[in-house]
């Protein structure tokens, strides 16, 4: 009986640390809305499929706060690529075609 015990625990630790693996952290989740936001503005012309797909997919284990924060993040992001600034413009395409592309599967 004490073995049944042990093997059920075992598996539902490791179910569950594979469940947190296959998401990412708050903070990835608003850097990856900031990046949506930056595909959506005026900086290039920017498939977005990918990304909106995992922002779908990872907002289901968000609560509400983190989502309307990220909502704020894209919408700010979005605002950040109306500038006139070439050299900030040159930053925020930099993001974009580097460290955004981790979201893009």
């Amino acid at each position: 009986m004490r073995l049944i015990t042990i093997a059920f625990v075992a598996t539902c630790v490791l179910g569950a640390a594979g469940t947190a693996a296959a998401s990412v952290s708050d903070v990835e989740y608003l850097k990856a809305n900031r990046c949506r936001g930056l595909a959506a503005g005026e900086l290039a012309s920017v498939d977005t499929t990918a990304l909106d797909a995992f922002l779908k997919a990872e907002k289901r284990s968000r609560a509400a706060y983190i989502v309307d924060r990220g909502r704020t993040e894209m919408e700010k992001a979005k605002g950040e690529t109306k500038t006139q600034n070439e050299e900030r413009k040159a930053r925020l395409t930099a993001e974009l075609t580097g460290p955004c592309q981790v979201y893009k599967g």
